[in-house]
Formats: C-alpha cells, structure tokens, sequence
C-alpha cells in the first residue's frame, strides 16, 4: 500500500488525479487494473484557524512579546 500526495485537477467536467510513475512502477499498477483510493484532503492552517488580523506590526509583537505579557 502506497501514501502519495497529489493534486486534483479538472478533466473534462470530472476532476481526476495522476499517480507518479514510481508510485504506479512500485505498486505495479497497469492500466486496467482496480484500484481503491482512500481521499483526505490536506487542509492549510490558515483553513483550520483562519488568519491574524491585527493593529500592531510585527515589529510591535515582537517588542511586546520580548517584554512579556505583564
């Protein structure tokens, strides 16, 4: 069993994905042959947390948190 990262693409009106070939040339994977494709997306943080949005500059963080929060 093989892990790989891909990425989808649009074909046709589908999206479809594209094994390497040392993927497909490890797993002996010819054309024809059945497959069963186990899909997790990969999520960014910025998808799971959002984005920091403040006044300060980075500059003004970085001064503060030298400081300390007191």
């Amino acid at each position: 069993m093989a892990e790989v990262m891909v990425v989808a693409r649009k074909w046709g009106n589908s999206i479809g994905i594209t094994l390497p070939k040392e993927t497909a040339d490890r797993e002996k994977i010819r054309e024809s042959d059945r497959l069963i494709i186990v899909v997790k997306k990969v999520t960014s943080l910025n998808e799971l947390f959002g984005t920091f949005k403040t006044q300060k500059t980075t500059q003004e963080i970085k001064d503060e948190s030298r400081k300390g929060w007191g």
